[in-house]
């Protein structure tokens, strides 16, 4: 299971993205733990703009898997939530990002979340 640990290292870290870049959103995308169908990301940190909408994220995700448009692809906040896909990445962020700065989602083929 992923979990979310806070690190000082790690808030530091958002910080200064978020004051040199303050109308992008900081996020990590992990992998569900027991995922076997789906790649692993090459990079798992993404600096996106705070405008586009989860729908165009998951396009950018699905895109760098070279995902066929029939591969079942689920994507949740905090390894919780399954989010509107019509909501800005900014309106996510103010919502669901921890307290070390980022914002956490996670990727499998399968809704296994519960």
């Amino acid at each position: 299971m992923n979990l979310i640990l806070y690190s000082p290292s790690r808030k530091e870290e958002a910080d200064a993205i978020r004051k040199k870049f303050p109308t992008k959103v900081p996020i990590i995308v992990d992998r569900f733990h027991k995922e076997s169908n789906l790649p692993q990301l090459e990079k798992s940190k993404f600096l996106v703009p705070q405008e586009i909408t989860m729908s165009q994220f998951v396009t950018i995700i699905r895109n760098r898997m070279k995902l066929g448009s029939n591969q079942a692809f689920y994507l949740l906040v905090n390894n919780r939530s399954m989010l509107s896909l019509s909501k800005t990445l900014s309106e996510v962020y103010k919502d669901h990002k921890e307290k070390d700065g980022f914002l956490y989602m996670t990727y499998a083929s399968q809704e296994v979340f519960g």
